[in-house]
């Protein structure tokens, strides 16, 4: 492993730290991510200063509370015709008077906001639109508190080819998990990376059970709080499936070195086991304040960021094997991942459309992977030897939503038939 490229994420090294209050710019604000942030900013005002939110438009009633709490300077929405609403809402929350924030709109919104004058960018947004901005904060020097594990799945090489050494910090609670863990040992002490999956609500289920599961039920996750896209991830396991290709490139681990358990609930969040035999554990109540805390301020940690556990109670800490055949997700992943290139942008792609037809009621639940397993295939092995360009990544997303929603159509028209 000594010979092996730097990690993008190592505990070891921090990218240009910082003393006294970090100036923070956070993506997705009105989102679980950035809700969850700011609660945790204006509980510790004297650590943390936000500058800039963004947010794609559709709660331009909570972007404009949240600025005038916060007192930013800027405001991004990805939706134009969300100004005139957010301007009016704006209005409401400040004084006759007072200077409003500038307002940044449109689908470069963020971007340009990533690249604005601040410590840390935390990117919160859902989906591969937050490889622009994950780029855009790379180039501009920013430390990236990373929760948008899409943009580096579908960028991985050119994220890779922006980041400098201690650049990027994980705020996915698995790979902040891994992230802590790793601050034990070298690189030359690592055995393998364990990746622990609550199960979501549909642990223990065949795949012949899960055919007529409805969206009421995927979107009762039994122990995490998220959005809609999030939620129908950890029930199909994509979300796993992207954490274990995160991982790799996040950790420079080999995918045969990193192993995947159900752990129900949800209380250790990934495991580091090394070369000695020993194996560390990072473990906390589900809650999402603790991995953003990590994001934030690192190498420090914020106090009480997130709730502790009662040791003095008794609890079951359970772990499974995963089943492969009900939730093949995880092994199409890391088949992606290996292919590298444009693939897992194929992959993405193909699922985010697939999650939308499920959630509209479009197509059934194991069509999902169904429909993004026939895609994949039809891509193929990407070109090998060439450089990725964020066009190249583009140009395979559009194919792959495309195709999605035709193989989607077709079959919902041959149920129905």
């Amino acid at each position: 492993m000594s010979d092996s490229p730097a990690p993008l994420a190592d505990p070891h090294l921090v990218f240009d730290a910082a003393e006294g209050r970090r100036d923070l710019v956070i993506l997705g604000s009105t989102g679980s991510i950035g809700t969850q942030a700011i609660d945790l900013v204006l509980r510790n005002p004297d650590r943390f200063r936000v500058t800039g939110l963004s947010a794609a438009g559709g709660r331009v009633a909570l972007l404009a509370e949240q600025a005038r709490q916060l007192k930013v300077r800027t405001v991004a929405v990805a939706a134009p015709d969300a100004v005139p609403a957010l301007r009016e809402a704006l209005r409401e929350q400040y004084g006759a008077g007072e200077p409003l924030p500038e307002i940044l709109a449109g689908p470069d919104a963020a971007t340009q906001l990533a690249g604005s004058d601040c410590h840390t960018v935390l990117n919160g947004i859902t989906g591969s639109i937050g490889l622009a901005p994950t780029l855009a904060a790379l180039e501009a020097g920013r430390t990236l508190a990373l929760a948008n594990k899409e943009s580096l799945i579908v960028g991985g090489p050119l994220v890779k080819a922006l980041a400098k050494p201690g650049q990027i910090i994980p705020v996915d609670s698995e790979h902040a998990a891994l992230f802590q863990a790793l601050a034990a040992g070298t690189r030359a002490d690592v055995r393998k990376l364990v990746v622990t999956a609550s199960g979501g609500p549909f642990r223990g289920r065949t795949k012949s059970e899960l055919a007529n599961v409805t969206r009421e039920q995927a979107l009762a996750h039994p122990t995490w709080a998220m959005g809609p896209v999030i939620t129908i991830n950890s029930a199909t396991l994509v979300n796993k499936g992207l954490e274990v290709i995160e991982a790799h490139l996040l950790y420079d681990i080999p995918f045969d070195r990193i192993e995947v358990v159900v752990h129900p609930q949800s209380y250790v969040h990934s495991m580091v086991e090394f070369t000695d035999g020993s194996t560390l554990a990072q473990a906390t109540p589900p809650d999402m304040r603790g991995p953003i805390a990590i994001g934030l301020g690192w190498p420090e940690r914020v106090p009480d960021a997130a709730p502790a556990f009662d040791w003095s109670k008794a609890s079951t800490w359970e772990f499974f094997p995963l089943d492969n055949d009900a939730f093949p997700s995880v092994g199409l992943a890391r088949h992606v991942g290996t292919l590298g290139g444009t693939a897992p942008a194929v992959f993405n792609a193909a699922n985010e459309e697939c999650v939308d037809a499920f959630l509209a009621g479009q197509l059934p639940f194991n069509g999902i992977m169904d429909t993004v397993t026939a895609v994949v295939s039809e891509h193929g092995t990407p070109p090998t030897g060439t450089s990725l360009t964020v066009a190249d990544v583009l140009e395979a997303e559009t194919w792959a939503r495309a195709r999605a929603r035709e193989l989607s159509a077709k079959a919902t028209a041959e149920a129905r038939a």
